[in-house]
């Protein structure tokens, strides 16, 4: 089908584009009351996520609502350990909780590598019916988890400051890491191929837990895996996001993806110097910049779209955005957006 949007898409490729895409980090979830109230219906964030014409619906939501030039498949990175058999439950304000963690190498042996038609064909579902109902209005994300932001949930048990168990592994059992990495990455590239072939337009890799690594240690144990992951994917365009990863964005340059995502904290003139120009860049605005007063926010969103310049860019934020943040100021942000960089 003919995408009637395909602004993101062009925007990756590095083709010429009108205006600046722009979409959101979590665009599709609790800033919005219509997505609240379809939550208040339910069980919990699970029931949700597993439903596929809800998880259609909630995914369509800032489409309609915020009139962004993509959607992005509601769903979550931590369906991938689950489809492995490692289970978790979401807490109300806490965040994941894993019952198990992984710690022995029978642990390692425990897990599968997951058949994404059997084990989590409800996001592929989910896909199909959104694809269906957007009916070509805008481009269709859809998403993954790292192999080492993964890792650190499945050793570590939750979220959290120092992923330090998750760590400790890296050190003290190099080579069974690498088996669950394994594991994990042959994991995702079938869920990822699966998701490319049920509808999505892109695809994005989050390795949110990027930054808490040394430079080494990403190097060996996250790096490598979404090279691998990026080589696998072949005909529609990849972005990697690894949020902290400043120290790798030279070597970011060199896997086979086209879009660099950046968080807040990166300097946008230093990304590009590092990244070169043959990728596009995304982000990057601080999420707490839309706290700001409209005209504040005019003020940062502008500033944002001189510094990556009209070429090669997709504006988002540098990370998700906050649960408690005003929807008007995030429309506020994409219509400057949408203005300014009208050319």
């Amino acid at each position: 089908m003919q995408l009637k949007n395909d602004l993101l898409l062009r925007a990756a490729m590095g083709q010429p584009t009108e205006r600046t895409p722009v979409w959101l980090m979590r665009q599709a979830g609790r800033i919005l009351p219509e997505y609240r109230a379809v939550r208040e219906r339910l069980s919990g964030f699970k029931e949700l996520v597993e439903t596929p014409e809800l998880a259609a619906e909630v995914t369509i939501q800032p489409v309609d609502l915020l009139d962004v030039d993509a959607a992005i498949i509601f769903s979550d990175i931590l369906v991938v350990p689950e489809a492995m058999g490692c289970t978790y439950e979401m807490i109300e304000k806490r965040g994941p909780l894993f019952p198990n963690t992984i710690k022995t190498a029978a642990d390692v042996e425990d897990v599968r590598v997951a058949d994404p038609y059997e084990h989590l064909n409800y996001v592929l579902e989910a896909i199909k019916v959104t694809k269906r109902e957007l009916n070509g209005r805008v481009p269709l994300i859809g998403f993954a988890g790292a192999p080492w932001t993964i890792f650190a949930y499945m050793v570590e048990g939750s979220g959290s400051k120092t992923f330090s168990k998750a760590r400790k592994m890296l050190y003290e059992a190099p080579e069974l890491s690498h088996q669950l990495l394994r594991k994990i990455t042959d994991t995702t590239i079938a869920y990822l191929k699966a998701q490319v072939e049920a509808g999505a337009d892109l695809i994005q890799i989050f390795d949110s837990w990027a930054g808490i690594l040394p430079p080494a240690h990403y190097r060996e144990f996250s790096y490598r895996y979404i090279a691998e992951i990026c080589q696998a994917i072949q005909g529609i365009p990849v972005t990697v996001f690894a949020k902290g990863a400043f120290f790798s964005l030279a070597e970011f340059s060199k896997l086979d993806c086209q879009v660099i995502g950046l968080d807040w904290n990166m300097d946008v003139k230093d990304a590009r110097a590092a990244v070169g120009p043959d990728k596009t860049l995304q982000g990057n605005l601080d999420p707490c910049a839309l706290y700001n007063d409209f005209n504040g926010v005019k003020r940062e969103t502008i500033k944002m779209l001189e510094a990556f310049g009209p070429n090669r860019h997709i504006a988002n934020l540098g990370h998700g955005v906050y649960p408690d943040t005003d929807p008007e100021k995030v429309k506020c942000f994409i219509q400057t957006v949408k203005e300014y960089s009208h050319r």
